[in-house]
């Protein structure tokens, strides 16, 4: 049976402007960045195929509404590009959802536990990024404190004081180790005591507002666990609900961390349109006056790191410098600071300010500002983000032709990565080993020795 051309997706790839190689090429960066292996040898012939009329698999199908919506800046439905619906479609909700429903929807049956998975494998959504509305924040928390408890159950001081501790734990557990490791149990903490407290009886306000902040540092966590592990679309379903929870505790502070973690991710994908909105967000009004200096200077680091990636310079650097300034003077304050910026020190502010100045092309820089960080962190306590700024610190280290140094410094990285469960790491390791792929062929020399142990690591995980 002869297909039929399929005349709306030649129409969407034709306003985009490029090429069916280049549409490929496109598709192939989203495959990768939500870890579809067997989608990333996607070619021109595919793409002719589906202009064809052939039907992709609803994973290909969401990547390529993905991949045209990035380009187009609208949402691309697999209707609109005359593809069958997926089974299952997968769209990130407005911000009108209902907080508690959406904290137990993961986990508890056997259709939620295939959306999380679904989640675990989607694509991060540029649509996802956008910022609610201004009203939308007041109007939250007025609606939240007017919920009525679905339970009889009465929220005590000692139940706060149990999900602050666990935020604790689990902060310190994905420093040390990376965000896979306890993420899973983090999650269903959420789902079964969170949600219990959060649907009960709290008797005051003051406690509702804690307890409700205290459940979105959870829940942020939780998002940035799977931000770590590369999984995107999980993390900003976290994130947003996060920011949900953020703003019906009318913890401002909170929302702009929240958002700064949010932007990092955007610039780390490569999306620095919307980097920039979410970290121009995270500084302004109460989020960032009502912040500690500490959490001041994490914000304005970040913002800096997203001024860089889209390309102003001077705001840039100007963000860099007030950073430094404000932990500056969170060293000399005596202020009691939220338990969410224990990590935050000079080692943190050198690494961010390090990868804006290497998006600004000042590779000495960076590359002074990551040897600070890492001879200013304590590596044990942070051996993920140790890993990690080594590195990065290599790959600058090698775009400036210092080989031999680079494989020094990603030797050091290899080394650091031990017990550390972690997709940031891995894609330095990826990373590490293309920039070493001309030199694979001279055996015996340090550089092919070393891609040899890095092949070594990525079989181990995963």
């Amino acid at each position: 049976m002869a297909r039929t051309r399929n005349t709306l997706l030649a129409a969407a790839i034709k306003e985009t402007g490029w090429s069916q190689t280049q549409a490929a090429a496109h598709f192939g960066r989203v495959a990768t960045e939500t870890g579809a292996h067997q989608l990333q040898s996607v070619s021109r012939s595919h793409i002719a195929m589906w202009i064809g009329g052939t039907q992709p698999e609803a994973r290909a199908a969401s990547i390529l509404c993905e991949t045209l919506s990035r380009k187009l800046g609208r949402v691309v439905t697999p209707e609109q590009i005359g593809l069958a619906p997926a089974s299952e479609p997968l769209t990130q909700p407005g911000w009108d959802f209902d907080t508690l429903t959406t904290l137990t929807d993961l986990g508890s049956t056997q259709m939620d536990k295939a959306r999380r998975r679904l989640l675990a494998t989607s694509a991060y959504s540029v649509a996802g990024a956008a910022l609610p509305p201004q009203h939308w924040w007041e109007r939250t928390f007025t609606s939240a404190q007017r919920r009525k408890p679905y339970s009889r159950h009465t929220v005590t001081a000692g139940h706060l004081d149990a999900v602050r501790e666990a935020g604790v734990f689990f902060s310190r557990r994905d420093q040390r180790l990376g965000g896979a490791a306890g993420r899973t149990a983090l999650i269903t903490y959420l789902q079964t005591d969170v949600a219990e407290y959060l649907s009960g009886h709290i008797p005051s306000e003051p406690l509702r507002k804690d307890l409700t902040s205290a459940a979105a540092e959870l829940a942020y966590l939780a998002g940035w666990m799977a931000f770590d592990s590369s999984q995107h679309a999980l993390a900003q379903h976290f994130f947003r609900l996060a920011t949900r929870m953020a703003a019906e505790a009318d913890d401002a502070p909170l929302a702009g961390h929240i958002l700064r973690a949010m932007a990092h991710q955007a610039v780390d994908l490569g999306h620095p349109t919307q980097a920039l909105e979410l970290a121009d967000a995270s500084v302004a009004q109460r989020r960032y006056t009502h912040a500690t200096p500490r959490e001041r200077a994490l914000l304005g680091v970040v913002h800096g790191k997203a001024l860089a990636a889209a390309g102003h310079k001077k705001p840039a650097l100007a963000a860099l410098l007030r950073a430094e300034d404000d932990l500056r003077d969170a060293d000399n304050a005596r202020t009691e600071e939220p338990g969410r910026v224990f990590f935050f020190g000079e080692a943190s502010l050198a690494h961010e300010t390090a990868c804006a100045l290497r998006d600004l092309g000042d590779l000495g820089a960076a590359e002074k500002e990551f040897r600070r960080s890492v001879r200013t962190r304590r590596a044990e306590q942070h051996a993920r983000t140790h890993a990690v700024t080594l590195g990065y610190l290599g790959a600058v280290q090698a775009r400036q032709g210092h080989l031999e140094a680079a494989c020094g410094t990603w030797s050091q990285a290899l080394d650091a990565m031990t017990g550390v469960q972690s997709g940031r790491t891995r894609d330095t390791v990826v990373q590490m080993r293309r920039t070493l792929s001309p030199l694979r062929g001279r055996g015996g020399s340090r550089a092919a020795e070393l891609d040899q142990r890095a092949a070594a690591v990525l079989r181990n995980v995963g």
